[in-house]
């Protein structure tokens, strides 16, 4: 998505750490299955891929003894682990002891035959492999009847598939959860343009990639536009040069542990948008790329993998049902060049959206319809999230992490977990943020975004699902290799494996003048426990510093007073709240008086309200005509958009109402402004549009 797209629509990694695969051999002893059954087997358990806070694991048995009619294997985790998923048995667990049964059509283990089951799971501290096994209640010692040796160990039969058989299912959710988490390369060759620099970022280098893997990404997303890299009709050859500069950055990815994600971006709303009035050109192009991109990475890594389109979109349809015929015939005949194209494509993972990677209802339920009828283990959905929409850009007075924002993101989640994960079928949040950040990282106040972004990383773990941040160059820099807000990305790192904890708000404002109060915050434990406060290097005390009361922080009168000092306006301390886990809370101590606006005038495309924010901060803005209706862009809501409407200037001292709000604004009618600012202060404003030219009053 671009910069440009994503305002049109509301819509939606430290590389994998290579686990050793070699397997720990267990041996062992099965449970007779009568008093005169011979019994006896071998548990290989191998660790496939582990990233911070969670791995994968493969558990094969083999039966040394007479065949097995029905199993249970029972293991206790030595260093605390828990199963998260499992495929291919049912796997419970009662503490650090774990059973697994078999599935309907794994329950049957002839002699020497080798049954398997995989799982991901959780960990922190280590996770030290099981030694230990039991099959159907007796321990696994890789004897049979009791005595060593008996049977000499055996190995798995060569399985008898072709090699372009997809491998058994499962293997696809092991390989999208050691994706986790991932970044998105945007904005450089999805650009719209002559090349990768079209839209200002600089040229990819390898050491941006080896930077971003040192961040913690396991998976990185390469949108990719190729309307302005290739020919004409009817072959459509795509442009060897940039195929080939594809191919080199896509080589340092992999090079560098990455699984990688490759597509045809922007080209959606390019020109596969007209599909409906255009269908057998759109078609015709579209598999000539995809053939073209199958045959260039036919032998590539199986850690490469291809999603089919970007966002898909359709104009000029008759509707809903069309959209999903078109979008339907997109990604089966993806499906079927990918495939036909033989090599490693024809068991790569590959990855489908729904129509604008919308996680609505009825456009999930489309894209299960698809996974039916292509009955493909090697499958992946995908759909993108950016938040409740009013949140995510702040307009309609959405300044706040609250519960519809939580029940939004929950609702999403939910869903695609029931239609696919349930099922088996790995799901990829493709791009993932919130729609403000287009503009600037501050569109949405600091505290507010933590939350969106802590409860995001959890909500992702706890659904199975992977996540791929959208980073069109706002927050890790391409060259400096640096964050642009480290407390943001600290929050997004502390999300993968854990919770944090968080508060009502991350200010409290204490008025410059006047009488000194004790401050009170309610905390969100999220699970964790209250460890304390701190300022600097200094522990607060409880009780002469602040109290708690269940999950009211209150800091005492004299602590506020000692960290505000001399009470000049702004931040004048910062302190950290602690929790038993994750990352620390901040709490800026700020001073500040009302702010206080004057009257000015001046044209429609440049007026400025001269502002002296005297410490407070600007949330949000509302309009109305003096009847009482709402006035400007979004005129179902008083509250206007943040940065679109409206946008304060901290370093000029003044509040900018922007030419779009004045665009729909009513000449010649009076405005009531109310502005709304972070420490609950209001402050009332009002301009009057006439010919090009604006009038601001106080009054």
């Amino acid at each position: 998505m671009s910069l440009w797209s994503r305002a049109r629509s509301a819509r939606w990694r430290v590389g994998l750490v290579a686990a050793s695969a070699a397997a720990l051999l267990v041996s062992g002893v099965t449970v007779a299955v009568s008093a005169q059954a011979a019994a006896g087997c071998r548990v290989a358990y191998s660790t496939s891929a582990q990233w911070p806070g969670g791995f994968t694991a493969n558990v094969g048995i083999t039966n040394l003894g007479d065949p097995v009619s029905g199993w249970r294997l029972v293991w206790t985790f030595p260093s605390g682990q828990r199963v998260t998923q499992a495929w291919n048995a049912s796997v419970t667990s009662s503490g650090s002891q774990v059973t697994a049964t078999n599935a309907g059509h794994n329950g049957t283990i002839a002699t020497n035959a080798t049954v398997s089951f995989g799982f991901n799971g959780s960990w922190t501290g280590t996770n030290t492999a099981p030694t230990s096994f039991t099959l159907n209640g007796v321990a696994c010692t890789g004897d049979v009847g009791g005595t060593p040796g008996t049977r000499p160990p055996t190995s798995a039969p060569p399985s008898t598939r072709p090699p372009t058989t997809p491998p058994p299912a499962g293997n696809a959710m092991a390989a999208v959860a050691a994706m986790q988490p991932g970044w998105n390369l945007g904005n450089s060759f999805d650009a719209v343009g002559t090349d990768e620099t079209a839209w200002g970022n600089p040229r990819v280098t390898q050491a941006l990639l080896d930077n971003v893997r040192a961040q913690g990404f396991n998976s990185i997303r390469i949108p990719v536009t190729w309307s302005n890299h290739h020919g004409a009709a009817p072959n459509y050859t795509i442009d060897a040069a940039w195929l080939n500069r594809i191919r080199e950055v896509v080589g340092w990815a992999l090079d560098d542990g990455f699984y990688v994600m490759i597509n045809i971006h922007h080209d959606s709303w390019q020109w596969i948008n007209t599909m409906p009035t255009d269908r057998a050109n759109v078609l015709n192009r579209y598999n000539a790329l995809w053939t073209q991109i199958a045959a260039a990475f036919r032998d590539a890594s199986p850690r490469l993998t291809f999603e089919s389109v970007n966002e898909p979109q359709f104009t000029g349809s008759s509707g809903d049902a069309q959209n999903a015929e078109l979008l339907h015939e997109l990604n089966a005949s993806f499906h079927r060049i990918v495939r036909q194209s033989g090599g490693g494509n024809a068991t790569r993972l590959l990855v489908l959206p729904t129509l604008h990677t919308s996680a609505d209802q009825a456009r999930v339920d489309e894209l299960v319809g698809t996974f039916d009828t292509l009955n493909d283990p090697n499958l992946i959905a995908t759909v993108h999230f950016y938040g409740y929409w009013p949140f995510s850009v702040n307009v309609a007075g959405g300044t706040r992490f609250d519960a519809t924002v939580q029940q939004d993101l929950t609702g999403v989640f939910d869903r695609v977990h029931d239609a696919f994960v349930s099922r088996g079928i790995p799901v990829i949040i493709g791009e993932y943020g919130l729609l403000g950040f287009d503009r600037h990282t501050g569109t949405v106040q600091q505290g507010e975004k933590l939350k969106f972004f802590e409860y995001l990383g959890y909500y992702a773990r706890n659904r199975r699902i992977t996540t791929q941040l959208w980073d069109n160059g706002q927050h890790f820099g391409r060259t400096s290799f640096r964050w642009s807000d480290p407390e943001l990305f600290a929050q997004i790192r502390s999300s993968w494996t854990t919770r944090s904890g968080t508060a009502s708000s991350d200010q409290v404002y204490v008025p410059r003048t006047g009488a000194i109060s004790g401050k009170s915050l309610t905390l969100n434990l999220n699970g964790g426990t209250f460890q304390g406060l701190r300022h600097g290097n200094t522990e607060l005390a409880n009780g002469a510093d602040y109290t708690v009361s269940g999950t009211t922080l209150t800091l005492t009168a004299a602590a506020v007073t000692r960290l505000v000092g001399s009470r000049a306006y702004g931040v004048n301390a910062n302190i950290q709240a602690r929790f038993s886990q994750g990352v620390p809370w901040r709490i800026s101590i700020i001073s500040y008086d009302p702010p206080v606006l004057a009257n000015t005038t001046g044209p429609t495309g440049s007026f400025a309200i001269p502002t002296q924010f005297r410490g407070d901060q600007l949330a949000t803005m509302e309009a109305k005509y003096a009847d009482g209706s709402n006035a400007g862009p979004h005129n179902w809501t008083s509250f206007k958009e943040f940065d679109v409407a409206f946008a304060p200037n901290y370093d000029a001292n003044s509040i900018t109402l922007k030419p779009e709000f004045f665009a729909e604004v009513n000449d010649g009618q009076r405005v009531t402004l109310t502005f709304h600012f972070w420490s609950g202060t209001t402050v009332t404003y009002h301009v009057t549009e006439s010919g090009g030219n604006v009038t601001g009053t106080t009054s």
